[in-house]
C-alpha cells in the first residue's frame, strides 16, 4: 500500500526535524568525534536489525562502491560540513530554505536515475510544498560565503537521495542504510583524529552524549531506513515531496518545547506543504520502483557520479 511508504518518509522527516533542537546541545562538543560515534552506534543498530530479521546484507561490488561512496562524502560527510560552516555566515533560516528546495531537484533528476521521465503533477507538487518549506522557514540574512554553503546544502542533500538510487534495487534500505553509516564512521573518525586527536573522546558530557545518542538512534538508524523505503517504493521524485514535513516537525516541536507560537506565514506555510502533498501524493498510480532495473540506468545518468552530494 502505498500509505506505508509515505507514512515511512513523513515520519523519518519528523526526526530530521526535531533534530535542530537536538543538535543545538553539541555546540561545545568535538563535533567530528562526536558524528564518528554516532554513525557507529548507528551502524552497529542496523546490523542488529538486519540481524533479527535475518536480512541479508550483500557486499557491494564494482561502482556500486562509488554510488555508497558518493552518498557517504557528499550527503553525511560534506553536508555536515556545510552546515557547520555555513552557520558562521548564515542565519538558519537560510540553511532552511536551501534544503526546501530539494523536492524540485528530485521530482526532476529522480525520475531521470529511474529510468522514467519526470511527472509534471509532481514536479507541480514540488514547487508547491517547496514555497511553503520557504514560508515556514522564514529568510534571513547571509552573506556570500553563506550563500555558497547554502548551495553546498542543497547540492548535498540532494545527493543523499539521488546517488542511492542506482544501489536501492540490489542492496535495499537496509543495505545501503549499513554501508553508508559504516562509511560515515571510518571518514568521520579519520578527519576527528586528524582535526580533533584521539583525546576529543574523553570531552564529551553528559549532554553531548544524550544528543549523540537521539542522532543515532532516530535521526540516523531509523530516519535512514525509513526514508530510503519512501525512496524504493515511491520513487524519488514522490518521496522527496515528504521532506517539507521536516520544517513544519521542526517549528511544532520548536512551540511544543517552550519556544513561541508559530507566526501567521508560518501556519500558511504549512497548509501550502501540505497541499503540495496532497497534489503530488494522492490519484496517481504508484511509480515503478527503482529496485526493478538496477541494471539498467540510462547512460546519462553515470555523470551525476561527479555530482555531489542532505
Amino acid at each position: 500500500m502505498k500509505a506505508l511508504p509515505i507514512a515511512a518518509g513523513a515520519l523519518g522527516m519528523v526526526f530530521v526535524g526535531g533534530s535542530a533542537a537536538v543538535s543545538g546541545y553539541l555546540a561545545d562538543a568535538p563535533y567530528l568525534t562526536v558524528q564518528s560515534l554516532r554513525y557507529a552506534v548507528a551502524c552497529l543498530l542496523l546490523l542488529a536489525y538486519a540481524r533479527f530479521r535475518r536480512a541479508p546484507l550483500r557486499r557491494p561490488r564494482g561502482t556500486e562502491w562509488l554510488w555508497l561512496l558518493g552518498v557517504t562524502t557528499t550527503g553525511l560527510l560534506f553536508f555536515n560540513v556545510a552546515l557547520v560552516h555555513g552557520a558562521a555566515h548564515a542565519e538558519p533560516a537560510v540553511l532552511g530554505v536551501a534544503v526546501a528546495c530539494v523536492p524540485i531537484l528530485l521530482a526532476v533528476g529522480g525520475p531521470l536515475l529511474e529510468g522514467r521521465g519526470p511527472a509534471p503533477r509532481v514536479l507541480a507538487a514540488a514547487v508547491v510544498v517547496t514555497a511553503g518549506a520557504a514560508l515556514v522557514q522564514g529568510l534571513g540574512r547571509t552573506d556570500a560565503t553563506g550563500l555558497f554553503w547554502a548551495a553546498v546544502t542543497f547540492a548535498c542533500e540532494a545527493a543523499f537521495t539521488l546517488l542511492a538510487i542506482p544501489v536501492l534495487g540490489r542492496h535495499g534500505p537496509l543495505g545501503v542504510s549499513v554501508h553508508t553509516t559504516a562509511m560515515a564512521t571510518v571518514l568521520f573518525g579519520a578527519a576527528g583524529l586528524v582535526a580533533e586527536g584521539p583525546a576529543a573522546v574523553t570531552r564529551l558530557h553528559t549532554d553531548d552524549v544524550l544528543a549523540g545518542v537521539y542522532l543515532a538512534v532516530l535521526l540516523t538508524a531509523v530516519a535512514f531506513l525509513l526514508w530510503y523505503t519512501a525512496v524504493a517504493r515511491l520513487g524519488a521524485g514522490r518521496a522527496g515531496l515528504l521532506t517539507g514535513v521536516a520544517p513544519i516537525a521542526a517549528a511544532l516541536m520548536g512551540m511544543a518545547l517552550g519556544g513561541p507560537s508559530p507566526r501567521p506565514l508560518v501556519w500558511l506555510g504549512i497548509a501550502t506543504v501540505a497541499a503540495g502533498l496532497a497534489l503530488g501524493l494522492s490519484g496517481s498510480r504508484r511509480p515503478r520502483a527503482p529496485e526493478v532495473r538496477p541494471a539498467r540506468l540510462p547512460r546519462a545518468a553515470v555523470p551525476l557520479t561527479r555530482h555531489m552530494s542532505p
